[in-house]
């Protein structure tokens, strides 16, 4: 996976969490809102209720107290004993008992609770009557109260249940000396303070009820977010990955191009992937690695784009300087994939896929485990490739002889334990059918730079050695099945009597009319100044090349022709060639 995917899918989660982080921000502060504001409804429930007790207590003090008849309900109060005109009768006999404002609004203040479940309370730290004995929390807020002349509350809990408690001050006035003057409270003074408790449940459900559509809506919207961050992602990942298939197929399209430059290297870069990923399949990696393995084999050669053709497309052995000038296609090919962000995960290893384990690799000649493991898997799988194919100075070996060959360079050029997974991986595949013939027009003329004679423009004797190496390798349609080699004879000395430039125009004649009677056939030029006719079907020339005494006539240079039976004689090689026409000649 290129990085450019790699950063758009986590780019994608980057935007999911911040959606989610954003929601569920809302989501908390909604409800720390909706908790609040119950909370402040609570609060308000309980200034109001205070509010009513002390506008009722001040109705009842602005009236001196209350007169009301005398039952269970409402005894004598015997806090007010020292008032002597606490009990009364009427003229009709009923009998009244004085009933003072805190007195009369602890009545009230009782039944109020009964009826709706708010607590409320009278409470002072001097008391009159015992049953305002503060409460540990009442007697808190009484000293606050003392200090401030303010009201104070918060939620606490009674019987594990959330109350919003208030405590309101009760400030002296003059008609509460009347009671309470035996106390020694003044006016202005805080006497207590009148307390209640609001039940937070109700407002809670209320609350969460309203919080439950708020959090239904807020899931909504964050699933619209999900899809449409999640479309968004599709989207853009396809974009990026039609951009990386593009770029990918320009870049494998530039390996092909390279690759039919060289017929041998024609599928060499395919194969030698799969051929990897066999290996690094059999080695138990996973489809990521091996993926990143196959990606890398199929550009391993791309640095080759820098090598000069003169070395690229040489069919033989390349001397000691075209060695080191083709070993710079590794640098090559890692400097133009490094700075491709789709391909900079993979540079790496296709510098170090001509590295050999014991150091004797290049480009740094790094050993061991200096090497990356799937570099040293690609130099296993190039090498495999190398001995399955055919070349124009050797034949291809067999699947079987080319394991071996690993085997006796493990630990030298390769890792051991990839040489042994190789031998598992690649013991049944079948070797690819090749050929260095050329195949069309432009293979013909890449030949042609290395095998036509530049002075005839026939064959040169580079080619009918290569002929003959690979003659044996073609089926019997494609094999050459005869030689004819023509001797001409008193060459150098028509090249004194009449000058190098005269005897060059002379071979050129030659070779022209040898094309003319034998279109057919591979016209080859040897030793300077003999030639060679190779037919695919048996074939006697003598009686076409009397044409060539035409040419020949006047110049004193003779001519000789001899056969040569291919499918008779085991001949692979111009020096088997030279042997067999010494043979000839001591017969």
């Amino acid at each position: 996976m290129s990085r450019k995917i790699i950063f758009v899918k986590y780019f994608a989660l980057g935007i999911l969490f911040t959606w989610s982080l954003i929601l569920l921000v809302f989501g908390v502060i909604e409800k720390n809102d909706e908790y609040s504001y119950a909370e402040k409804l609570a609060l308000n429930e309980a200034q109001v209720s205070v509010k009513k007790d002390l506008a009722y207590r001040a109705w009842v003090s602005s009236h001196g107290g209350v007169y009301v008849p005398i039952t269970e309900r409402t005894p004598p109060n015997p806090y007010l004993s020292h008032i002597p005109s606490r009990d009364v009768t009427t003229d009709d006999g009923q009998k009244l008992t004085l009933m003072n404002p805190a007195y009369t609004l602890s009545q009230m203040m009782r039944d109020y609770s009964d009826l709706y479940g708010v607590k409320a309370h009278i409470t002072s730290n001097i008391l009159l009557n015992p049953k305002n004995k503060p409460d540990t929390w009442e007697s808190s807020a009484l000293d606050f109260i003392n200090s401030s002349k303010q009201p104070f509350y918060e939620i606490q809990l009674i019987d594990n249940e959330p109350f919003y408690r208030l405590l309101n001050p009760l400030i002296t006035v003059p008609d509460c000396l009347k009671c309470h003057g035996h106390q020694g409270y003044k006016v202005g003074d805080v006497r207590g303070g009148v307390s209640v408790a609001i039940p937070l449940s109700p407002y809670y459900e209320d609350s969460f009820s309203q919080l439950r559509t708020t959090v239904i809506f807020i899931l909504f919207i964050w699933l619209v977010g999900v899809v449409a961050i999640y479309l968004g992602y599709r989207k853009i990942e396809q974009y990026v990955l039609d951009k990386v298939s593009n770029y990918e197929q320009h870049i494998f399209s530039m390996v092909d191009m390279i690759e039919n430059r060289d017929s041998y290297t024609a599928g060499h870069t395919k194969r030698v992937a799969e051929y990897a990923s066999l290996i690094a399949t059999q080695m138990g990696y996973n489809p990521d690695i091996i993926e990143k393995l196959y990606r890398a084999s199929m550009v391993h050669d791309i640095g080759k784009i820098s090598t000069p053709d003169s070395i690229l497309l040489k069919p033989g052995k390349l001397s000691g300087l075209e060695y080191k000038l083709i070993q710079r296609h590794v640098t090559t090919g890692y400097n133009l994939l490094k700075n491709v962000d789709i391909f900079d995960d993979i540079a790496e290893i296709v510098r170090h896929h001509h590295e050999h384990y014991d150091g004797s690799g290049y480009p740094e000649g790094l050993t061991g485990d200096q090497i990356p493991m799937l570099s040293q898997i690609m130099s296993v799988a190039d090498a495999f490739d190398a001995m399955t194919t055919d070349r124009v100075y050797k034949g291809k070996k067999s699947v079987d002889f080319a394991l071996e060959e690993l085997q006796l360079l493990s630990g030298k050029q390769f890792h051991s334990e990839i040489v042994e997974f190789a031998f598992l991986a690649l013991k049944n595949v079948e070797a690819p059918v090749s050929s260095q013939l050329p195949k069309d027009e432009i293979e013909q003329e890449r030949f042609a730079y290395f095998y036509k004679d530049q002075l005839t423009g026939v064959y040169n004797q580079d080619y009918l050695n290569f002929i003959l190496i690979s003659n044996n390798d073609n089926d019997q349609q494609d094999a050459y099945r005869c030689i004819n080699l023509i001797n001409l004879k008193n060459f150098t000395q028509y090249n004194k009597q009449f000058s190098w430039k005269q005897g060059n125009e002379l071979l050129i004649n030659i070779a022209q009319r040898l094309n003319q009677l034998f279109p057919d056939a591979l016209i080859i030029r040897i030793h300077g100044d003999d030639f060679v006719v190779l037919h695919k079907t048996h074939l006697d020339i003598k009686q076409q090349l009397s044409q060539v005494d035409d040419v020949l006539d006047g110049t004193g240079v003779l001519m000789s022709q001899l056969h040569l039976n291919l499918q008779s004689e085991s001949i692979n090689s111009v020096d088997e060639l030279e042997r067999w026409l010494l043979s000839v000649d001591t017969k």
